[in-house]
């Protein structure tokens, strides 16, 4: 069944959007995604329970091909800490598959709203503040990087999110330097999101359709045209990010991530 102009148009400009405010203000789009997608599929129909799943999974899965093009253009400028990247990987893919393929199937659409709603509040207020933790050690052992991976991980799996607001503020906390911790964080977008779509795909699998178009907890139309559109508006939003006040334009974001968060927790508690 071909996909209604409309629909393919909504997820354009959502997919726009979102990409240059990833590339304008170094942030996943998970936070914006995840609220507009429910509201999309909600009005075509989609239980609010199921609906909030499919937008935090399908925005994840965008987060595949994002973190591809981030982070090439991190590696081409030498910013990407590797030898990090190895470390907290291990603990990211065991912790994105417990949390997307245990603990996401189990909980109710309604409770991971509101886990959402709390999220996104606690990273605008952190977006406001513009707070950089002060740095006072070093990157932990072999042992503490994978437990803080998995931490990493779990988390980014319940709320579509690739990390940055976690892995960044813990690397610069362990004083790595921030253009470094933010391009690590950019490499590590990939291990969240594939994981947690493998572990979606397993534990959405024998989900009838919501809707055409949709596979288990993922919804395809949406994870096709919002992954172009994002890819080919990010460079646009790094261009402009040295053009404006980005200070400002993050305040005036936190707003917005306000008022998405106040709706999530809306419908977690009224679903």
């Amino acid at each position: 069944m071909p996909i209604e102009p409309v629909l393919i148009l909504e997820l354009a400009v959502l997919g726009i959007g979102t990409g240059f405010l990833a590339g304008l203000l170094g942030i996943g789009g998970g936070m914006v995604m995840v609220p507009f997608i429910t509201i999309i599929l909600g009005e075509r129909g989609v239980a609010g329970n199921l609906a909030v799943k499919m937008a935090i999974a399908t925005s994840m899965a965008t987060i595949i091909f994002t973190s591809v093009s981030s982070v090439r253009a991190h590696h081409k400028r030498g910013a990407v800490r590797w030898d990090i990247v190895k470390r907290l990987a291990p603990g990211i893919v065991v912790g994105s598959l417990v949390g997307s393929l245990g603990v996401f199937s189990l909980l109710k659409g309604s409770a991971l709203a509101i886990f959402f709603a709390c999220f996104v509040a606690f990273s605008a207020t952190q977006m406001f503040l513009d707070k950089k933790p002060a740095p006072s050690r070093q990157m932990p052992g072999a042992g503490g990087q994978f437990a803080a991976g998995g931490a990493i991980g779990f988390v980014s799996g319940l709320v579509g999110a690739g990390g940055g607001f976690i892995s960044v503020p813990f690397m610069a906390w362990c004083n790595i330097a921030i253009h470094n911790a933010v391009a690590t964080s950019a490499a590590l977008g990939f291990p969240i999101a594939l994981a947690n779509v493998i572990g979606y795909l397993i534990g959405g699998r024998s989900l009838p359709a919501a809707l055409p178009g949709a596979f288990g907890y993922l919804y395809l139309p949406a994870l096709a045209v919002i992954a172009v559109a994002s890819v080919l508006l990010a460079p646009a939003g790094a261009k402009a990010a040295h053009a404006l006040n980005v200070a400002q334009l993050k305040r005036t974001f936190a707003g917005l991530l306000y008022g998405l968060a106040s709706y999530m927790l809306y419908k977690g508690l009224v679903t």
